[in-house]
């Protein structure tokens, strides 16, 4: 059987049982133990014949000559190939449901539900809060500082709060800022982030804005990035140490530099941004992980982009081994996805 060739029917039902089996065991998968396996009789000739051809065609190693074999990252990329085409199985409908309810805000809930994905899976979960323009404003608040320094605050209604503070070239009195934060919130309280600049923008280019006291004055917050304020995301890591209960065949320097790696937030949004430019609701999975460090080659990543009610932009996702049970992983994010987009702002 050539590399190029497609795996007939039986072949990919052995792969598969292979897989799931090296999954459960960490040990080679000798063709014995595939044929007891099996519902229907196959000789354990003719299981060691598929096996042989599985090795040709790159699927199976055998990492010693008289032990059984395991599955290659191609196998597992089959595997995936496959699961994303069938029907997942479900998982208890109001689990994460029950514990998310309990978190009042959608960035809180975000934070639970690396909790929830770590403790479900066993591996490492990775979730980050994106705030964006689609975000409905609360309200805005104006705090005056010594020194003709001003705290810009912008509250939108998913919980998020963006906060700067700037130099003005006057002071401001509190009676000014207040009546600023009155202005704003009476006009756009309950307007999407994006919609607010734009109007706000056309209003103080009328010729009367510089003239009016109180406009004059908000011309001069909005140039210093008032309704601006680019929020980081926020990222939350957890079950890292999960990640060393596995054979991932490291040294004890390459284990060094994968938590080095894993501790950078940069290193992580660039992982969540390159391997989630699906849909939102679309499952992005990648086995291995070598290209990013090489520290993390036996590693997958599956994950999900959900846009959540009110704006916020969310990013879930579970890092584990290449030998992992992905039909598991891949129903608990999925149905984390849901379940987030599901609860009221």
């Amino acid at each position: 059987m050539s590399r190029e060739a497609v795996l007939t029917p039986r072949a990919q039902e052995i792969l598969h049982s292979i897989v799931k089996c090296y999954v459960e065991t960490g040990e080679p998968v000798a063709s014995r133990t595939v044929s007891r396996a099996r519902k229907e009789p196959l000789s354990p000739a003719t299981v060691r014949n598929l096996m042989a051809d599985l090795d040709e065609a790159g699927y199976l190693e055998q990492p010693h000559t008289s032990a059984g074999r395991i599955p290659t990252g191609r196998a597992f990329q089959l595997h995936v190939q496959c699961l994303l085409s069938g029907r997942l199985p479900s998982l208890p409908a109001g689990r994460f449901r029950a514990e998310l309810s309990e978190v009042d805000s959608p960035a809180g809930r975000i934070e639970r539900s690396c909790h929830l994905l770590t403790e479900f899976t066993h591996n490492m979960g990775i979730t980050a809060a994106i705030p964006t323009a689609a975000q409905t404003l609360d309200r805005v608040e104006l705090i005056r500082l010594a020194d003709r320094r001003v705290l810009m605050i912008v509250i939108t209604r998913d919980g998020t709060v963006r906060d700067r503070v700037v130099w003005m070239d006057e002071a401001l009195s509190p009676e000014e800022l207040i009546s600023i934060c009155n202005y704003l919130n009476r006009s756009f309280g309950g307007w999407v982030l994006a919609d607010v600049r734009r109007e706000l923008e056309a209003r103080l280019r009328q010729d009367h804005a510089a003239c009016d006291a109180i406009l004059s004055r908000l011309i001069e917050l909005y140039g210093k990035g008032l309704l601006d304020i680019d929020a980081a995301a926020e990222v939350h890591l957890e079950g890292a140490a999960n990640l060393v209960a596995v054979d991932l065949r490291l040294t004890r320097r390459r284990m060094q530099e994968l938590f080095r790696a894993l501790e950078e937030k940069k290193r992580i949004l660039e992982l969540l941004d390159r391997f989630l430019e699906q849909p939102a609701g679309e499952l992005g999975v990648q086995v291995g992980l070598g290209e990013v460090h090489p520290s993390m080659k036996d590693l997958s990543f599956i994950g999900i982009n959900v846009l959540l009610p009110g704006g916020l932009s969310a990013k879930i996702a579970v890092l584990g081994p290449i030998r992992m049970n992905y039909e598991r992983v891949m129903s608990a994010v999925l149905h984390m996805g849901s379940t987030l987009r599901q609860l009221p702002a």
